[in-house]
């Protein structure tokens, strides 16, 4: 296939498979009204299924050699300016954003429900182990995939199983053992799209519960820049330090390229200013994964995830962001 972006042409090209879907396809969606960077290039094709069956119907409509990814509500991506070649799934709340209370510390959520939300039904449910996702900007299909965390705990203490459909649009349940958890990692196979879980709290009381919630809030609002246009912790944290001490350390805080910045506030916090472009972040990003290197030896690793191709003339090597 093309590496061009044109989805009324590949719209036109497959069009007569889709003919039974209750979901959206929507040609070359600005993937700026998607992630909470509000930069970057067009999805070729995105398309939000109506639950899990429609979404199964899809994948088995998409020939095998055009790409799918999935993304959630777009708080920890990073979209190049090329655009998303093939098909971008993006599941919606209204069919994966259910929640229910399970016996007495289960709850079973879509992998489209916020985090926040997810917190939320634990407290009325009075389960407490979720406090956590109160300060987790994103969703729960992400957390499964990069084992989310905050504040000491971590999404594989609460998973006990992932439904999830691969590329054919097979369900498969996992289990905890089967997700393969490890520090911001899940080893559950790249092409799998969860659709829900099954989690686990303990029994609680929701003065405690709601307490604990409170702390979560208050820790964010005084040292991360949680009003900007950002997507969260740019880098996961080294084993025996933090990012934001090695980006501070190296000079990292408050650095500018373009319209993109470390956040003065949370310098492992990158933000759009208002004008930055997905190669302005993604430039920043390896100016001070380049900075840190040098300072201190260390090799960050992204945390955000990065999608698409680069824009001709704008391609973006490891640790060889220039400072502007």
């Amino acid at each position: 296939m093309s590496s061009r972006i044109d989805g009324e042409a590949l719209l036109g090209k497959l069009g007569d498979r889709f003919s039974g879907l209750r979901g959206r396809l929507t040609p070359n969606m600005g993937m700026e009204k998607v992630t909470w960077f509000r930069a970057g290039g067009p999805a070729e094709v995105m398309f939000q299924p109506a639950d899990e069956e429609d979404l199964a119907a899809f994948l088995q409509a998409v020939p095998e050699e055009y790409p799918i990814l999935v993304v959630g509500i777009g708080s920890n991506l990073l979209v190049r300016d090329g655009g998303v070649p093939g098909f971008v799934v993006r599941l919606s709340a209204k069919g994966f954003g259910d929640v229910e209370r399970v016996g007495d510390t289960h709850l079973r959520a879509g992998a489209a429900t916020p985090d926040k939300r997810l917190a939320a039904a634990a407290l009325e449910a009075k389960i407490a182990g979720f406090h956590f996702y109160h300060g987790i900007p994103g969703g729960l299909g992400g957390a499964l995939r990069m084992n989310a965390g905050a504040n000491g705990v971590e999404t594989r203490e609460r998973v006990v199983e992932v439904r999830a459909l691969d590329r054919r649009g097979n369900v498969h349940i996992l289990s905890n053992a089967d997700m393969g958890y490890a520090y911001r990692h899940c080893g559950a196979a790249k092409d799998l799209i969860f659709t829900s879980a099954l989690l686990e709290g303990t029994p609680g009381e929701t003065h405690a519960i709601q307490a604990a919630m409170q702390a979560v809030q208050q820790h964010r609002e005084t040292v991360q820049p949680i009003r900007e246009k950002t997507g969260g912790s740019t880098f996961k944290n080294p084993e025996g330090t933090s990012a934001w001490k090695e980006i501070d350390a190296a000079g990292g805080r408050g650095l500018m390229i373009g319209g993109a910045q470390m956040s003065p506030m949370h310098c492992n916090f990158m933000i759009n200013t208002g004008t930055a472009t997905g190669y302005d972040l993604e430039t920043l990003g390896e100016t001070i994964r380049s900075l840190v290197l040098q300072n201190s030896g260390i090799h960050l690793h992204w945390e955000i995830k990065r999608l698409g191709l680069f824009r001709p003339g704008q391609e973006v090597q490891e640790y060889m962001g220039q400072l502007l």
